[in-house]
Order: structure tokens, then sequence, then C-alpha cells
């Protein structure tokens, strides 16, 4: 009962940080003029589908690991699964499109504003959402992901009070590969040449300038910034997602019946879902505009902004603070 009880806290806990920290990034952004732009417009997206996980998902999943039984019928586990596919599928490649976007900024800095329009920044935004209803609705509601094809969780040799997950090897390289491996190597690639970028340009500057010191600090320390926050991008995704689709891999390609049962299952989904709690930080907090806005709205101060920008903003703070009393 003591180990249930302070897994309970500890799940409970990063629930909230998911919930808080992906509306506190909404509302940053509606309350600050300085942030509504395009660009944030993926990170909003960003943490709209970490909110959705945190509200819709994360508390059936809580259930699920401190209850073995599943009280509330095949029909809605089935959705709860499809659910929990679709919002990580839509984290992950919004993800992937929040670097093609800064790999776009950084490479093609004057043809920037022409690339990146507001239909374009839509489109992509479908396509992401077209993609995890494709891998996780269609083919968990079909019976494509099972071993005998049939649906999961139903029939009569299905368990009684279970929900479960089940895995054949068509499905499982179909959607790690769409939804974490392709888009791992196109991140490191983008970052990768976003770096190699700001490496060249640094030395640009200080080939042009070699005497000037201040220069050499600043483009020194730019570098150096820019450095810690790709490895910090990059090193949170690998270390949330990878042992997750692993062990997915794994147990999909051996066609096991019901991974939850695995001891380290329940361990690595949680990690991956960490990252949906830690996306806030490594997107917002690394941001002065971003910083800017979270302290304003952690003091309960409204930025001195007028119109629908402070409309939203109030609406939002309710929101948050309804969200906060009932979790």
């Amino acid at each position: 009962m003591l180990s249930k009880v302070i897994l309970g806290v500890i799940l409970s806990l990063l629930i909230l940080l998911t919930v808080g920290g992906n509306v506190l990034v909404c509302l940053a952004v509606c309350a600050s003029r300085r942030l509504r732009c395009l660009t944030n417009c993926f990170i909003v997206s960003l943490a709209v589908t970490d909110l959705l996980l945190g509200l819709l998902v994360l508390p059936f999943s809580a259930l699920l690991q401190l209850n073995n039984d599943w009280p509330l019928g095949p029909v809605f586990c089935n959705f709860y699964i499809s659910m929990d596919v679709m919002l990580c599928t839509a984290s992950i490649l919004t993800l992937l499109a929040i670097s093609v976007d800064r790999y776009l900024a950084v490479t093609m800095p004057l043809r920037y504003a022409s690339l990146v329009l507001p239909w374009r920044v839509a489109m992509a935004m479908a396509s992401v959402w077209a993609v995890s209803v494709a891998v996780s609705f269609l083919p968990i509601h079909m019976g494509w992901n099972t071993a005998n094809g049939t649906v999961q969780n139903y029939g009569p040799w299905a368990p009684k009070r279970k929900c479960r997950f089940e895995l054949n090897r068509p499905y499982t390289l179909t959607d790690s590969l769409l939804t974490f491996y392709l888009p791992l190597v196109a991140m490191c690639w983008t970052y990768l040449q976003i770096l190699r970028i700001a490496r060249a340009q640094a030395k640009r500057i200080i080939s042009v300038r070699p005497t000037c010191i201040t220069s050499y600090n600043a483009v020194a320390l730019r570098e150096h910034k820019a450095t810690v926050t790709l490895a910090a991008v990059i090193g949170a995704f690998v270390v949330c997602w990878l042992p997750y689709f692993i062990l997915f891999t794994v147990l999909g390609l051996k066609e096991h019946p019901d991974p939850s049962i695995v001891p380290e299952f329940p361990i690595v989904l949680w990690l991956g879902y960490a990252n949906s709690a830690l996306n806030p930080i490594l997107y917002g907090a690394l941001n002065r505009d971003f910083r800017s806005a979270y302290t304003h709205l952690l003091r309960c101060r409204c930025p001195t902004y007028s119109g629908k920008g402070v409309l939203a903003y109030r609406v939002f703070y309710l929101t948050f603070k309804i969200v906060v009393k009932i979790l």
C-alpha cells in the first residue's frame, strides 16, 4: 500500500507538471504580444498536444498503473489507447516540425518569411495530425495491429477487465519508423546542420573583426548557448523516447500478446510521457521572451497589453486555476 501511495503521488506530480507547464506556454503566447508570431504556432501546437495528453491520457495510464484491473470496458480501452498513440505521435512529429522550422530560419534567413507562410504552417500541422490519426485510431479499431487480425480487447478470448495494446510485426515496424526512428534521424540531421552553420557564421565574424575582443566573447557565448540548447533538446528527446521504442520494437517483432505485463514496459512508457512535461522547459524557458512572460504569469500580473490578448490571457488563466484545483 505504501509503495502504491508513493507511486500515485509521483505520477500525480508528473501529470500536474505536464498540464500546468503546457497551460503556461499557451498563456504566455496569448498574453505577450512579442510571442505572437508564426514560428510560435508550432510551440503552441506542441503545448496543446502535450496538454491533451496530460488531461485525456495520463490519468487513465496512472489508473491502469495503480490498478491491475480495467473497470471502464473494452470500448473506452481502445479509445484510450488510440488517444495515447495519437497524442504521443503528434507530440513527436511536432518536435520534428519545430526542428525543420528552425533549420529554415538559420539556413535561409532572407527567404524564411516567404517560405514559412500561414497556410504552409497550417498544412504542416494538419499533416502531423493526419499521420497521428492514421497510425492510431484506424489500425487499432480495424484490428491491423493484432496477430490474429481481430480488434483487441474484444471477443471471448479477450481477458476480462484488462486493457491490452496488442502488437504485430507490420504495425510495429510501420509505427516505430514513421513516428520515431525517421523523425529522430531528421531532427538530429537538422540540428547538426544548424550547429555547423552557427559555427561557420561565428568563425566568419571573428575573421572579419579579429581584434575585437568584445565581439569574440559575444559570438563565443552565443555559440555556447546554442550548443547547450540543442544538446538539451536532442538529449531529452532521445533519453525519454529511445528506451520505449526499442522495447516497443522488440516486443512487436516477437508479437507479444500483452506488452504491459513486461516489467520494464511501464517504466519506459512513463519516461516517454515525461518528455511532454519537459517540452515547456526546453522550448519555452530557454527563450528570453517566454521567461519574461512566465514571470508575469506566475506573479499573477497581466502584461500591459490591451484588447484580445488580455481577454485570452484571463480566460486561459481562469482555466489554469480550475485545472490545478481539479488535479
